[in-house]
């Protein structure tokens, strides 16, 4: 077992301006499965517009935000949202608020 006190200590990387990820559960925990990541997007900032082939699973703890789909309509986000993007779905993810948008993402590990 492995346990982080603290998501803000494991190291972030840019993903976009304003948009930080962390891996908080993948490889460095030798999770079979799954990976855990945490985003924080800046007041403005987003993530890019893309697609991949595999799902997300995403849960909003604070903030307020907005997701576009693959027909670019916008869905409200805010705390307790939880968003099932498909694979291959066209999408990204906007800070709509004053605060920072803080969001879990599961997604499936890929070798």
């Amino acid at each position: 077992m492995k346990i982080h006190s603290d998501y803000r200590n494991v190291e972030g990387h840019e993903e976009a301006h304003g948009a930080e990820m962390r891996v908080v559960i993948g490889q460095e925990e030798n999770a079979p499965n799954f990976v855990m990541r945490v985003f924080e997007l800046q007041p403005g900032a987003s993530s890019p517009y893309h697609t991949h082939p595999w799902e997300h699973e995403v849960f909003v703890f604070s903030g307020r935000g907005s997701v576009r789909n693959e027909a670019g309509e916008e869905t409200p986000l805010e705390p307790d949202s939880v968003v099932y993007v498909e694979p291959n779905e066209r999408h990204s993810f906007t800070n709509v608020g004053d605060d920072l948008l803080r969001f879990v993402c599961v997604i499936p590990k890929l070798d």
